[in-house]
C-alpha cells in the first residue's frame, strides 16, 4: 500500500499511468479507436479538438466545477452502510451518486459536454438512453443552457421506464422511440449516432457512456473522474489505511466505474466491475467493433453481435468501453457478473439494511459484494467502497411486478 502524501492522499504506485490520454489513435492498448462513417470523421476530430482545448483552459474548468457544486450538487456524501456491513462482516462505504442532481452520476458528464456544445457554437443535443438516465440529465442539461435536446430511447425500455421518459418530455426534449433490432440500448444508440451523421453542423452527439468512436471513451471518463477523486480524499479521511481493500462499481458501458476507478488506479485498491449476465461483454464476449470503437461484445458463432438481457435497462448492452477492456487484459480490474436474481435480492437488501434504494443497475454492484462477502472471496474485515450510481425510483413499476 502507498505512503500518504501531504495532501491526505495515498501516493501513488507506478500504475499511475494507468487511465491516461490516449493520444491522436484514441487507443487503449488494443481498444479504442474511432470506427466510424467518413462523414463523421471531421465532426468526431472537432470534437477531440475543441475538448482538448477546453480541458486546458482554466475558465472552462472553472464553469464546470461551479456547477457541478452548484447545481449538480457535488461533493456527494461518502455514506458508510453501517448495518449492511454488519450484516456481511465487512466495512462497506457508499459513493452517493444517487445523491446527484437528476439521481445519478449521468449529471457530471452531460454538463461536461453541454459546456463544450455551446462553447462549439452547437445549438441541439443528441443523446441514447436505456435507463432514462442519461436522457434525463441530458434533457436537464439543455434546458439549462438554452439548449435543445434529441433523446433516442428503445421503446422496451421506453415501457419499462415510462417516469424517466416523462421527466424527458417535462424538460422540453423530443424523445425518439427506436423499435429496431431489440428495441433497447444498444438500438437507440445506433440510432443516434444515424442521425448525427445527417446534422453534425448543428447537433452536439453526447454520448453518455465511456463508448463509442475516439475521443468519447477518454473524454467522458474525464468529466467521470471527479467521482473517483472524490471517493479517494473521502476514503483517506474516513479510512485508518487511507484507501479501501476493493473498489467496486456496476458496468453496462462503463462510465461511473471509469471514473471510479481513474481514482483509485494508482493505488493498490483492487478494482471489481460487476457486469449483467446476460449482457456480460468481458465475462462471456469477443473482441468486436461496435458503435466506433474496439472492445468486447457478446457475439454469436458467425460474430453477430447478439442482444444483451438484464433487468437493469442501463445494463442492457452487449458490449463496454475500451478503456475497461485494457484494463481487463492488464489484469487491473477484475469482471465478474450476477444474475437478475441477485440485483433483485441487493435492491431489497440495501433499501431494509440502510433506507436506501438503488437502481437496478447500481444493485448489481451491492450483489456481488454481498455474494462474495457470504462465500468468503471477500476477507472478513474488508473495507469496500461501492459506487452506487443512481437511485432507484425509476425502477419501482419493474419491482412492483416482481414477486
Amino acid at each position: 500500500m502507498g505512503a500518504i502524501t501531504a495532501a491526505g492522499l495515498p501516493a501513488l504506485l507506478p500504475a499511475a499511468g494507468l487511465m491516461h490520454d490516449p493520444g491522436a489513435t484514441g487507443r487503449f492498448g488494443d481498444y479504442g479507436g474511432r470506427y466510424v462513417p467518413e462523414a463523421l470523421i471531421p465532426a468526431c476530430a472537432e470534437v477531440e479538438e475543441a475538448f482538448r482545448a477546453a480541458w486546458a483552459d482554466a475558465a472552462f474548468r472553472r464553469d464546470l466545477d461551479r456547477l457541478l457544486a452548484v447545481y449538480a450538487g457535488r461533493p456527494t456524501a461518502l455514506t458508510p452502510a453501517l448495518n449492511l456491513s454488519a450484516e456481511l462482516g465487512i466495512t462497506v462505504l457508499l459513493k452517493r451518486e444517487d445523491l446527484a442532481h437528476t439521481g445519478s452520476h449521468k449529471i457530471n458528464n452531460v454538463l461536461g459536454q453541454a459546456l463544450l456544445a455551446r462553447r462549439m457554437g452547437r445549438t441541439r443535443l443528441l443523446a441514447e438512453t436505456g435507463a432514462g438516465q442519461h436522457g434525463v440529465a441530458t434533457a436537464t442539461a439543455a434546458a439549462l443552457l438554452g439548449l435543445s435536446a434529441t433523446v433516442f430511447m428503445g421503446s422496451k425500455d421506453m415501457a419499462r421506464q415510462a417516469l424517466n421518459v416523462h421527466r424527458m418530455r417535462l424538460l422540453g426534449a423530443e424523445v425518439v422511440e427506436v423499435n429496431s433490432g431489440s428495441r433497447t440500448l444498444k438500438d437507440a444508440t445506433s440510432e443516434a449516432m444515424r442521425h448525427w451523421v445527417t446534422c453534425v453542423d448543428e447537433a452536439y452527439y453526447c454520448l453518455g457512456s465511456v463508448m463509442g468512436p475516439h475521443p468519447y471513451p477518454w473524454m467522458v471518463r474525464e468529466f467521470q473522474r471527479v467521482i473517483g477523486e472524490e471517493a479517494r480524499a473521502q476514503c483517506a479521511a474516513e479510512l485508518p489505511a487511507a484507501i479501501p481493500d476493493y473498489v467496486v462499481a456496476c458496468i453496462g458501458g462503463g462510465s461511473n466505474a471509469a471514473g471510479t476507478f481513474a481514482g483509485f488506479a494508482g493505488t493498490a485498491a483492487k478494482l471489481v466491475g460487476v457486469e449483467a449476465a446476460g449482457g456480460a461483454a468481458i465475462s462471456g464476449g469477443k473482441v468486436a467493433v461496435m458503435h466506433g470503437h474496439r472492445s468486447y461484445a457478446i457475439q454469436d458463432e458467425h460474430g453477430q453481435i447478439l442482444e444483451a438481457e438484464s433487468v437493469a435497462a442501463g445494463l442492457d448492452y452487449p458490449g463496454i468501453g475500451p478503456e475497461h477492456a485494457h484494463l481487463h487484459e492488464l489484469g487491473r480490474a477484475r469482471y465478474v457478473t450476477v444474475t437478475d436474481a441477485e440485483v433483485i435480492d441487493a435492491v431489497r437488501r440495501l433499501a431494509r439494511s440502510e433506507g436506501i434504494l438503488p437502481a437496478l443497475e447500481s444493485a448489481h454492484a451491492i450483489a456481488w459484494v454481498a455474494r462474495a462477502a457470504r462465500d468468503g472471496e471477500l476477507p472478513p474485515g474488508a473495507t469496500v467502497l461501492i459506487t452506487l450510481s443512481g437511485r432507484g425510483d425509476k425502477d419501482t413499476t419493474t419491482l412492483m411486478e416482481i414477486p
